[in-house]
């Protein structure tokens, strides 16, 4: 019975967690099926020998394989057992033979009008919950994931009644549920009110980003930025303008100066800037929407983090104080960086064009999620995690500034109230480089600073550690590890890890005065 090679056809059924063994089981039999391994008329081994050879309940076998008759892959022949269905779909159509050979890599970038892969970016192993100290920004811990909410919400969602809400095409709107509890209930946490027309949901931050730069910057645009930043942004300008403008940042963040006057579009980082943590004061908020407004410059907020936690100290956003401000925010940070769903809020009618420019990509985010996490917020789960998790974050934020202050005592450490991350300098003597790769290899995962700078020629020392991945009985012998490496490291080399100056990833900038 077992000799077409049933442990093989099984042989990927224990290495993953997901779903029940009832749902592994017949994931199994169905790809066993679909790829050609079990052929049709296959007979299936009894239930009885199924479920000793997977070392599961026979009763769990059974269930499985009555699925698979109701869904058609398995058929029931009297006295016979169970066997695979005859597939009543369309053979393959035929393919013809290629009338010329396969183009190579360099043909194809001959044809290409613009190469991001190219561009410096954010590097993070897809693994990094498999390392005993993951301190990386922007990854969520699993083990804080609202599940039990997050099933009820979604079951409300998947229900008769509320399929028909959500199931249509709405062409380029929103779930207005969620638009609803956005005003009544997330906006208002950042000081922030505004009309259902002046509200867009997105796919994550990183799309509103994208929609609303490409919004207002052509070829002639004067953009302006922080450096160091957020460097997806800086690349999405600098692919539409030549005229990249780089802002000053001292201890308050950008400054309200004679370069950010000299912008059509600036994109700022006020509540906690990108990389540095630091947040910028009131009176520095008020002093840059005065010279925004006195110019006409658009200000592009990016609110990446939502006032996860506060410390004591709540961070403001500018457009608290300025409806032309055009805000953008994401619950990547509150719940979890797959949901994807961010959103815009801007006067109505920069919302009514980037609906506009949306449609032309994808319509509308899936309007299943957006409705799932609709009901997540109207059913109050949304604040309840919210403190449940800003509980948690307090606790590893008191961690890590005592860890780094005893550990690392030599290093200059910034991290604001309320950031989940620090930003970390290194002595002169140690590249952000070699020290994220010696520290990888100890089970260490830090940021390299380098890539958050818009001149890749300029060696940096500095390093970014977030704390929201990392579980807090981790971080005390994290901090300790990497105090180690780094107290252990050799002197950098002159010209190590210093990009050439016809590097690819150089993209055409201006600093200030330029």
């Amino acid at each position: 019975m077992l000799s077409i090679g049933w442990e093989r056809i099984f042989a990927g059924f224990r290495d993953t967690g997901e779903g029940t063994r009832q749902q592994r089981l017949r994931e199994a039999l169905v790809a066993a099926i679909e790829d050609g391994r079990l052929s049709a008329g296959t007979r299936l081994p009894s239930s009885r020998t199924l479920a000793n050879l997977l070392r599961i309940s026979r009763n769990t076998v059974v269930q499985a394989l009555d699925q698979l008759v109701e869904s058609g892959h398995l058929t029931a022949r009297l006295r016979s057992g169970l066997f695979v269905a005859q597939r009543d779909m369309a053979e393959p159509a035929e393919t013809a033979r290629p009338i010329a050979p396969a183009a190579s890599a360099s043909a194809w970038e001959r044809s290409f009008a613009i190469q991001p892969s190219r561009l410096r970016h954010i590097s993070k192993p897809a693994d990094w919950h498999r390392y005993p100290f993951p301190f990386l920004f922007g990854q969520t811990d699993p083990s804080l994931f609202p599940t039990r909410e997050w099933r009820e919400s979604a079951r409300a969602t998947s229900s008769v009644g509320g399929v028909s809400l959500w199931a249509s095409d709405r062409i380029d709107e929103d779930d207005p549920k969620l638009i609803e509890q956005l005003r009544a209930q997330v906006l208002p946490q950042r000081g922030i009110w505004a009309r259902p027309e002046e509200v867009m949901i997105t796919l994550g931050a990183q799309q509103a980003l994208s929609l609303v730069i490409r919004l207002f910057t052509g070829p002639s645009t004067v953009f302006g930025i922080e450096d160091p930043c957020y460097p997806d942004a800086r690349h999405m300008a600098a692919l539409l303008t030549p005229h990249l403008r780089l802002l000053r940042m001292d201890r308050h963040g950008a400054v309200a100066d004679e370069t950010l006057a000299g912008c059509d579009v600036v994109m700022l980082t006020p509540a906690r800037q990108c990389p540095t943590t630091v947040a910028m004061p009131l009176e520095r908020q008020l002093e840059v929407l005065r010279v925004a407004s006195g110019r006409g410059t658009v200000v592009i907020e990016d609110d990446y983090d939502g006032g996860l936690f506060d410390e004591g100290r709540a961070s403001g956003c500018l457009r608290s104080h300025d409806p032309r401000v055009i805000h953008i925010g994401s619950f990547s940070k509150l719940i979890a960086p797959g949901l994807r769903i961010g959103y815009v809020v801007a006067p109505a009618r920069v919302i009514e064009e980037l609906r506009a420019v949306r449609r032309l990509e994808l319509r509308h985010p899936p309007l299943n999620n957006q409705r799932t996490l609709a009901n997540f917020i109207a059913l109050g789960h949304y604040r309840a995690h919210r403190h449940r998790l800003g509980s948690v974050m307090v606790e590893r934020a008191r961690l890590i500034d005592r860890s780094l202050a005893n550990d690392l005592p030599e290093l200059l450490c910034r991290r604001t109230p309320g950031s989940t991350g620090a930003w970390l300098e290194l002595p002169s003597h140690l590249t952000a480089a070699a020290v994220t790769a010696r520290a990888r290899r100890d089970g260490v995962l830090i940021e390299p600073g380098d890539v958050f700078f818009a001149d890749p020629g300029v060696q940096r020392s500095h390093l970014r550690l977030g704390f929201t991945s990392i579980p807090a009985d981790r971080i005390e012998a994290g901090i300790s590890t990497l105090a180690r490496l780094l107290h252990d490291a050799p002197s950098r080399a002159d010209s190590r890890d210093r990009p050439p100056a016809d590097h690819p990833a150089r993209i055409r900038t201006a600093h200030p005065g330029a």
